[in-house]
């Protein structure tokens, strides 16, 4: 997987298209990546008991690495991720300005 925790991205689909956030958690099994605050859902839980109340709880699901895309951090675009060999190192490059991410 290319993207990576912490990577800034944009959304490219979906309803939430155009926003932006940080890479929170990566779930390369599922191709999902978690940004906080964006793709987020309302459930709305029973109290059970006494002591807890109902309540509408507010969070946010994974989105499709397919559907989101990498703002390089040197030329502030939306770019693909590629890889090349430096000193025996694998390292990211941005494929629009050539520099490693």
């Amino acid at each position: 997987m290319k993207l990576r925790k912490n990577d800034e991205i944009i959304v490219t689909r979906g309803k939430e298209k155009g926003k932006t956030g940080k890479v929170e958690t990566v779930m390369p099994a599922d191709s999902k990546v978690l940004i906080p605050g964006l793709n987020e859902y309302k459930r709305h839980t029973k109290g059970r008991g006494q002591g807890q109340k109902s309540e509408i709880v507010t969070f946010s699901r994974p989105l499709n690495v397919a559907n989101v895309a990498l703002v390089c951090p040197n030329c502030k675009k939306q770019t693909r991720i590629g890889f090349r060999m430096e000193k025996d190192q694998k390292v990211r490059f941005c494929k629009k300005c050539e520099k490693t991410i």
